[in-house]
This record gives structure tokens, C-alpha cells and sequence, in this order.
């Protein structure tokens, strides 16, 4: 065992995109398989310290109580905390925001107890990525990731493959603050109620995902990785629509801006999860800053959208010993 850490540290997790399961019907012995993106912006930040009785504070306080207290339990290590959560992510929006505040909360705990805990480890123990481990790999490593899905075997889904996001590519996110996205049992009931997933789709995704999703991504070529994106994304977006109202996006307002950018030459754009957030993949940061301002502008009167730019996370989630 490494000896203890100093009083206190700051963990600073990324959000996430989920860009869709390749595989649903499971036919090969193996369900899901995921691709996703760790973003550097929003992002979830908290402070944990020792104190002389346990606190926690801020936003999606309750989560970040029951993770505390579920790591602490396996790890044999009671002593008192206080956790201060500085941001957070909104829940059930489609970015990760469970997964990576209670992941921020076992890593903060690890590090104060001077233990490893691994972000499979730490995933087991909070009943995280049971599905998909996007979450789990970008807190642990960033990038554009593939994961493996789920065997028989009760562990994370292995990660495949995890290639680094072009540093001048960003990401336009849509928010709508009106709408949530579906999450744990309501997640299962719908993923349950789908119609078949047929193994010709699967194999179809499966081919745009390892032969022109990754390698346009390693080569950098916007273009094909965008029509690879958007090509997944819309059979997926097909495929789920009768769970999400008989569209494509769970928002029509989301899906509204996301038209206008695909109206503008994208062609990388989609749905993150259940949503409601959108997104578009844009090859350079002068191109993204115009349509964000386009997209302000031309919404302005839709309070309940929210506009960002953001970049890929190739790192991870940060953990600073203050």
C-alpha cells in the first residue's frame, strides 16, 4: 500500500458523448459495444478533504454521498470527508453526468487513502457501466473511444480501441434545459421495448465504425469521419425513435438546430445518448466560433437552449493533491 496522501485534492472529470451501441441484438455472444468521446468542457470538478464529520455540498449531492459511501465501504477506509462539488453536469442530459461525478468521488477517495482503484475497479464497485463503459474509459484515458460491450463475463465492457481527438476539431454542443433523457430502469424498459436490432444493422455499424470512423479519425480527415458519424447516428437515431416520441432526438428543438447545421455542409452531428443534448463535429475552431454565434443569434428567443463549443479530452479526468 502506497502511504497516505495529504489532506485534500480537486478532481476534475470530463463529460462524455455516447455516440451509439453497435450491436443490440447480441447475436455473436457479446451486446452493446460502444463508441463515445470524453469532452473538455462542461465538466464535473469537486474538492475532497478530511474533516471531522462527513459533508457534501453542491450539486447532485446525493449521488456523490451514495458513491462516497459505497467506495468507502469497499475499500475498508471510514474516515471523514468533506466534498465540496464546484460544478457538475446536468443530470440525465446525455453527457455521463452519474458516472463521472461518482468516478470523481472514488478517485478522490483513492487518492486520500493512498489505494490504486482502477476505473473498471471503481465502475464494479458503483454498479457503473453495466451497459456501456464510455464513462469509465474517459475518466481513465480521454480520446475517441471503442468499447468491447458486454460477454457473460459481470465486468465493464473492455476498451478496444482509443484514439486521440484532433486538437483544432471541435465539438458544438446543444442543450435544451426543458427536456431530460431517459436513464436507469426507464433506460432498460425502452432499450427492452425496441423492435428487433437486426444483424445486418449491426454488421453495418460495426463496418463504419472500424473502417471509416477510426481510420478517417487517425488520418484526420473530417470529411470521411463526419459522414461515418452521421451515417451511424442516423440509423441509430431511426432505430430508437420509437422510444424518443417517433424522432430521431428526444428535442425537437435540439433536432431543429442540429437541421440548420447540417443545412450548413455538417455532417457529423447527432444525439449523445438518450439527449436531449446534440452535437456537431466541426474541423476548425474559426468555423465552430461562426456557427455558435449563428446558432445564438438565430435562437435567442428559445431560452431553453444553451450553445457551447468544446474540444476533445485526450487525457482524462485530473486529480490535484492541494
Amino acid at each position: 500500500m502506497r502511504p497516505e496522501r495529504g489532506g485534500a485534492v480537486r478532481v476534475r472529470a470530463p463529460a462524455r458523448l455516447h455516440l451509439g451501441f453497435l450491436d443490440l441484438g447480441g447475436s455473436l455472444g457479446r451486446s452493446f459495444g460502444s463508441l463515445g468521446l470524453a469532452l473538455d468542457r462542461p465538466a464535473t470538478q469537486m474538492r475532497l478533504a478530511r474533516a471531522e464529520t462527513d459533508r457534501v455540498t453542491g450539486p447532485d449531492a446525493a449521488r456523490a454521498a451514495a458513491a462516497r459511501d459505497a467506495v468507502r465501504g469497499a475499500l475498508g477506509w471510514i474516515a471523514p470527508l468533506a466534498i465540496d462539488i464546484e460544478h457538475a453536469l446536468t443530470p440525465h442530459g446525455g453527457l455521463g453526468s452519474g458516472t463521472q461525478i461518482a468516478l470523481a468521488v472514488a478517485a478522490g477517495i483513492a487518492r486520500l487513502a493512498g489505494r490504486g482503484l482502477a476505473a473498471g475497479e471503481a465502475g464494479r464497485i458503483l454498479g457503473r457501466g453495466g451497459r456501456s463503459a464510455i464513462g469509465l474509459h474517459a475518466f481513465a484515458g480521454g480520446g475517441f473511444i471503442l468499447d468491447g460491450g458486454r460477454g457473460a463475463a459481470a465486468q465493464p465492457a473492455p476498451l478496444l480501441a482509443r484514439l486521440p481527438f484532433p486538437e483544432t476539431w471541435r465539438v458544438l454542443l446543444v442543450f435544451d434545459h426543458a427536456r431530460v433523457g431517459l436513464s436507469g430502469a426507464a433506460e432498460a424498459r425502452a432499450i427492452a421495448g425496441l423492435p428487433p436490432f437486426s444483424a445486418a444493422l449491426a454488421a453495418h455499424l460495426c463496418h463504419v465504425a472500424l473502417m471509416q470512423a477510426l481510420p478517417a479519425l487517425a488520418e484526420g480527415d473530417i470529411e470521411a469521419f463526419g459522414a461515418a458519424l452521421g451515417d451511424i447516428q442516423a440509423r441509430l437515431g431511426d432505430h430508437y425513435a420509437a422510444a424518443q416520441g417517433g424522432a430521431r432526438f428526444t428535442s425537437p428543438d435540439v433536432a431543429e438546430a442540429i437541421a440548420t447545421l447540417r443545412a450548413a455542409g455538417l455532417r457529423g452531428t447527432g444525439q449523445s445518448s438518450w439527449g436531449p443534448t446534440g452535437f456537431a463535429v466541426i474541423g476548425s475552431p474559426a468555423q465552430a466560433e461562426s456557427l455558435l454565434q449563428a446558432l445564438r443569434a438565430r435562437y435567442a428567443d428559445r431560452t431553453n437552449l444553451e450553445f457551447l463549443c468544446a474540444r476533445g479530452n485526450n487525457s482524462g479526468a485530473d486529480i490535484l493533491d492541494l
